[in-house]
């Protein structure tokens, strides 16, 4: 079984916070990310109020514009196969699928059905750059991140498991830490993960000096200038 450098309390940890608030870490912990790693392109949420997800990535490849050409017991055999590998995870997971279509989002593999088997097998959500259905009929608390919003399966039939992938400019392999919300997706190297909410502590006792100047009586840019400088001493 993997070993890794945090646990699942420290994953649920994470949770506390938004993405951009995981980024914002991120540039102190692991300032050579700061331009890479997160989603780049504008996402839809299923439910925009559900708090953030984060664990382990699972990852694969579908594609819907077209049926696969395998056999239906082909196409049974790996759609099996998909579900034993989101289910062999010793910690909450979060599913990372790349829908490979020219179009990406013709077929939705995310609705009712998938969203409650993925989180019956230990999965929070899903990050994809293809489409989601049955808004309304998600498993609840079951999140859906995704590129597109679709009524229809079309063809939709994974491709690959266990594949590197690329979701909106986000690179995924197998094992990543992933957290999502509403506003996206981002990695987090596994050994950095326990540094995270000491790093969110630094970043937010340095923006409460800025903030609380501009909220003060007489603000100015001399006064602006001279948070900013008090921030900047705050290590």
């Amino acid at each position: 079984m993997a070993q890794y450098p945090f646990t699942a309390a420290d994953l649920e940890a994470l949770r506390q916070w938004d993405t951009p608030t995981i980024c914002n870490a991120l540039e102190v912990v692991a300032p050579h990310r700061r331009g890479y790693g997160f989603t780049v392109r504008p996402m839809t949420a299923v439910d925009p109020k559900l708090p953030p997800i984060c664990g382990l990535a699972r990852t694969g490849t579908q594609r819907a514009a077209f049926p696969s050409g395998r056999s239906k017991e082909a196409d049974k055999a790996m759609r099996i196969a998909w579900y034993e590998y989101v289910a062999d995870a010793a910690l909450p997971t979060i599913v990372c699928l790349q829908d490979l279509d020219d179009t990406p989002g013709v077929g939705a593999f995310w609705g009712e059905v998938n969203s409650a088997v993925h989180q019956g097998l230990g999965a929070q959500g899903v990050v994809t750059n293809g489409s989601v259905r049955d808004l309304d009929m998600f498993a609840p608390g079951f999140q859906g991140i995704a590129g597109v919003v679709n009524p229809s399966h079309a063809y939709v039939h994974i491709t690959a498991i266990r594949q590197d992938v690329t979701i909106h400019g986000m690179q995924v392999q197998h094992d990543d830490v992933v957290h999502a919300d509403r506003h996206g997706a981002v990695v987090i190297p596994h050994d950095v993960v326990t540094k995270i909410p000491a790093a969110i502590d630094l970043g937010a006792r340095k923006e409460k000096v800025i903030l609380d100047m501009v909220k003060s009586k007489g603000f100015n840019i001399d006064r602006l200038k001279e948070a900013l400088a008090k921030s900047e001493d705050i290590h």
